[in-house]
């Protein structure tokens, strides 16, 4: 198969429409639909079924869609990687969310600056679900990513941190007095909806609370009193004295990991996740266990 039969196919699968697909591709919809016919006969199989109402993935176009986008991905980090490998100063993207990990991550490149050998490390920060994708298709070379928020399959990680994560109100709330609250209260705030976040399509989820697209939106949000917020603990430091903090001990527990591609031999990473397990080792070694919330504090 070609790529370029599998971008086809890509395409025709996620709009389960030939004529919006040609559309997003560029060209005419008589040879869209030729070429994925040609597709089925070489591989012989169904991968839709058509009729004049909608089109639907058989369970092998499913299959193919799956492994197409991965395979799409590879060659996208492929091209990418190949030219930052040509370029005339060695470098490292690091890709991390907005608003996250800053205090951990100014640590990590401070620490891996005084290395011998360091190269120069271009940090890109990106909005909700950006992280990831631009690890995948070789736009990053490492990444900071958000465990259970971020998908970890198919990368190579170390976990840097754990913590637990606390509810974000308005300061004047009436619950901003609390000692700690369970994710049960956070769902029931009918005067204060969670925010939704968009989908890789670029879409929203249903519900009642407000669209958001980055963390500055989100956090003058909740502070007009529009929403509140479940965040990892270790953001407070970044919080203005009009919002409140309330625990939240049942909420899950959020790891920071540094995540990079497998089978990489890049030297470059490798001794960034080596700097970041010493300082994983050292802050093992000063500090306590970390805890959970309690419920008490």
């Amino acid at each position: 198969m070609e790529t370029r039969e599998l971008r086809y196919f890509v395409a025709v699968a996620e709009e389960l429409h030939f004529g919006r697909a040609a559309q997003r591709l560029t060209m005419a919809q008589p040879p869209l639909s030729r070429a994925i016919q040609r597709l089925e006969r070489r591989l012989g199989v169904v991968l839709l079924h058509r009729n004049p109402r909608a089109i639907t993935l058989t369970q092998a176009g499913s299959v193919l869609l799956r492994q197409a986008r991965l395979a799409l991905e590879a060659v996208e980090a492929a091209e990418h990687r190949t030219r930052r490998a040509a370029a005339d100063k060695p470098g490292m993207v690091l890709a991390t969310k907005a608003g996250a990990s800053g205090e951990l991550l100014l640590k990590l490149l401070d620490a891996y600056a005084a290395e011998p050998g360091a190269v120069a490390v271009e940090v890109v920060v990106c909005g909700p679900g950006e992280t990831e994708n631009l690890l995948r298709n070789g736009r990053a070379d490492v990444a900071l990513l958000l465990k259970p928020y971020d998908t970890t399959a198919g990368f190579d990680t170390e976990d840097l941190h754990t913590e637990g994560q606390v509810v974000v109100l308005p300061a004047g709330h009436p619950l901003a007095n609390r000692t700690h609250m369970s994710m049960a209260e956070v769902n029931a705030l009918t005067d204060l909806p969670l925010p939704r976040w968009p989908r890789p399509d670029g879409s929203y989820p249903d519900g009642p609370g407000p669209q958001v697209r980055d963390h500055t939106q989100l956090t003058q949000l909740i502070r007009l009193g529009r929403a509140c917020a479940v965040m990892p603990e270790s953001l407070r430091a970044q919080l203005r004295d009009d919002h409140a903090i309330v625990p939240v001990p049942d909420a899950p527990a959020v790891t920071t990991v540094i995540a990079w591609p497998p089978h990489s031999r890049s030297k470059a990473i490798a001794d960034l996740v080596r700097t970041a397990n010493t300082l994983l080792a050292d802050n093992i070694r000063k500090c306590p266990p970390i805890e959970r919330f309690s419920g008490n504090e």
